[in-house]
């Protein structure tokens, strides 16, 4: 009797450590996603000039993200199975940063390149670690679900409280966007895609049972996405999620997968294409209103008559959008934009070919926006695998169609690309491992 005590009475220590561990994890997991959107330097506002002040913010970013990373670090490996960490270390993500390391040679400032690039390799460890820290997919989802909340907390706040900080105003250099919801992002192009994410993460706490959380997130990121007046954000966002939703009720991943690449190859066309093709351009013009986006025609004009010159090495990472070679050209007062000032092609394909070449281009392109199509296909196959993969295959699919307009791939610790590569690295993880076994560990 007595001995039975005693194994009883040091069983309850053991269970409240589990305890203490599980919600530990969970506050983590909801922690990193909070940080991965909301930033170390929120509400970061253009000057006056129209000129983003951009030293203070990368020295935050650079002491901040290494901090974040050994805290998220040491409970990964504190907390983490090792051959789940194994596994993330996939053949994907080494040949894409072996590729984007290699092409820093070819930067015009090899070391700043490769300085910008460790910083996003210290940023997905925040990433990997809301993916695997919590202990099942309903910590996963308690935890997503109570940082989003906060989010949206904070922002309709900022719209109340400080408006100036959280809608564009007619003073910033772009009057046309006065009005619009930026929230506690620098731009309302950044807003709209990110709060359409997380309005997809509505979606999916409310499929996991949590209905009035669900609810909430969805409507108030919907309400939000809409205050943005970004036409394009609105209009991709119920695409991505009518494609899911037609595979899942059909239960044909495939189908879903051949009218994604089909809608893809189609919006290729009526946008990058048009700069090629009279015809493209007159149906672009009969379906849009503005069939130059905001004047990105030029900048991908440019881009591609500067392609040519460095077709198969590329430019390298960060090594031609700002670079001397740009900065120091004669103003074109014909263009929409000064290219002088532009940091991207704002277009995440031609970017991939023009900074990488067009083999190692190609080759991102396929790792980051083809390969996780059918490694949700490969996850469908574990029942219990598919409610979460469908939420990460529903941001790849927008996230390929925002990459026809903006740039996405290896952007440092930027919030798009971090959630580009939360969904990619989640449907990795899921095709290999069936939830339970990825979630407990």
């Amino acid at each position: 009797m007595r001995s039975h005590l005693l194994s009883h009475n040091a069983a309850v220590p053991a269970i409240l450590k589990q305890r203490f561990v599980r919600m530990l994890a969970a506050f983590l997991s909801g922690a990193g996603l909070f940080l991965i959107v909301f930033t170390l330097t929120p509400f970061y506002r253009m000057a006056d000039t129209g000129v983003v002040e951009t030293n203070t913010g990368n020295v935050v970013n650079q002491i901040g993200y290494l901090g974040l990373a050994v805290i998220f670090g040491a409970a990964l490996f504190a907390i983490v199975d090792k051959r789940v960490l194994v596994r993330m270390a996939s053949p994907t993500w080494i040949l894409v940063f072996a590729i984007a390391f290699v092409s820093c040679l070819q930067s015009w400032d090899p070391v700043g390149s490769a300085r910008g690039l460790l910083l996003g390799l210290v940023a997905l460890v925040i990433v990997a670690s809301v993916l695997v820290l919590p202990r099942s997919e309903h910590d996963f989802a308690q935890a997503a679900a109570n940082a989003i909340l906060m989010l949206l907390l904070i922002n309709y706040a900022a719209l109340l409280v400080a408006p100036n900080l959280a809608i564009h105003t007619a003073a910033e250099g772009e009057p046309w966007h006065a009005g619009s919801w930026r929230g506690h992002l620098t731009h309302k192009n950044v807003a709209a895609p990110i709060f359409s994410v997380l309005c997809m993460f509505g979606i999916y706490c409310w499929r996991s049972g949590l209905r009035f959380r669900g609810l909430i997130i969805t409507l108030l990121c919907a309400n939000f996405v809409l205050h943005t007046a970004s036409k394009t954000t609105i209009g991709f966002l119920p695409i991505a999620i009518g494609l899911v939703a037609l595979g899942r009720t059909f239960g044909r991943p495939y189908l879903m997968i051949t009218l994604h690449l089909f809608a893809t190859g189609l919006l290729l066309a009526l946008t990058l294409g048009t700069i090629w093709s009279h015809q493209l351009l007159s149906i672009t013009t009969a379906l849009v209103s503005d069939p130059t986006f905001t004047g990105r025609d030029d900048i991908w004009r440019f881009a591609l008559n500067h392609l040519g010159d460095r077709l198969w090495l590329g430019y390298g990472q960060a090594g031609f959008w700002q670079s001397p070679v740009i900065s120091r050209l004669e103003p074109d007062f014909e263009a929409v934009w000064d290219v002088r000032g532009i940091v991207t092609a704002h277009n995440a394909y031609l970017d991939a070919v023009l900074l990488y070449g067009l083999p190692g281009g190609l080759t991102i392109i396929y790792l980051l926006m083809i390969k996780p199509l059918f490694d949700y296909a490969k996850a469908f196959r574990h029942h219990q695998n598919r409610r979460l993969a469908d939420l990460f295959v529903m941001i790849v699919i927008f996230l390929t169609y925002i990459g026809l307009l903006e740039s996405l791939f290896l952007n440092r610790a930027d919030p798009l690309w971090l959630l580009l590569a939360m969904a990619i690295l989640g449907l990795g993880l899921l095709a290999s491992l069936p939830l339970r076994a990825a979630s407990r560990q």
